[in-house]
């Protein structure tokens, strides 16, 4: 497969992927970019092991897990009162409290579930986050638990 393709086929799901990791539309954008960046450098080496979905989405993982760690190294700064930001997306209310949801969730946790979301078969998410398939479902089946919980708590 091409890489105009893969880009077409997978873009929104990496992004949504992202998203589900960051809560924040910019940094999820430059995330799903940067990861079709890799995905571009790094197509020949695709070695056929496993589904190109499940290879891209490990490296979209790997990608917002290394994100995750330079905001821990350098956290970020508010901006000054006087500026202020002006976000020209929207999500519907229930959609942008569910990616609040699962951006407080622990990291695997996060892609575990923004996996789900993508319909990706749980055997190919136990592969990306290496797991065993059994482990997979009952952290899926308690994450959406949670999620369900949380949405019942804020009356959504």
């Amino acid at each position: 497969m091409e890489f105009g393709e893969l880009y077409k086929s997978y873009w929104q799901k990496i992004f949504r992927l992202c998203m589900g990791y960051v809560n924040d539309y910019d940094i999820a954008q430059d995330m799903a970019q940067e990861t079709f960046i890799i995905v571009w450098q790094k197509l020949h080496t695709y070695r056929n092991e496993a589904s190109i979905g499940t290879w891209i989405f490990r490296i979209a993982s790997n990608n917002c897990l290394r994100q995750i760690e330079k905001e821990k190294r350098f956290p970020k700064s508010e901006l000054p009162i006087n500026i202020t930001e002006e976000k020209h997306y929207s999500l519907e209310p229930q959609i942008q409290f569910l990616y609040k949801c699962i951006a407080e969730l622990p990291e695997t946790d996060r892609i575990i579930i923004s996996l789900e979301l993508e319909d990706v078969k749980q055997a190919e998410i136990a592969n990306i986050v290496g797991l065993s398939e059994a482990n997979t479902r009952v952290k899926i089946h308690r994450i959406k638990e949670k999620l369900t919980q949380k949405f019942k708590e804020n009356g959504q």
